[in-house]
């Protein structure tokens, strides 16, 4: 069984980018913007998930560079 990788932000961004294009288009029925709508919603979710992350590593890595110039 393969291991599924985890997306980047910056991949995650660009379908993000793919469906609002396709929603700007105007060629997508109610059905299919509703759609694209939710599935960019989890994007959104997504990328401020991760992005959430990130800055908690920093946070972290910022309090741990204090911590040794003090020594």
């Amino acid at each position: 069984m393969a291991v599924k990788k985890e997306r980047t932000i910056e991949e995650t961004l660009k379908d993000l980018e793919e469906l609002v294009k396709k929603l700007e288009s105007g060629e997508s029925s109610l059905e299919e913007s509703f759609e694209y709508y939710e599935a960019g919603m989890k994007l959104v979710k997504s990328c401020n998930d991760k992005i959430d992350k990130v800055e908690k590593k920093i946070i972290v890595l910022e309090e741990n560079g204090e911590e040794h110039e003090l020594s």
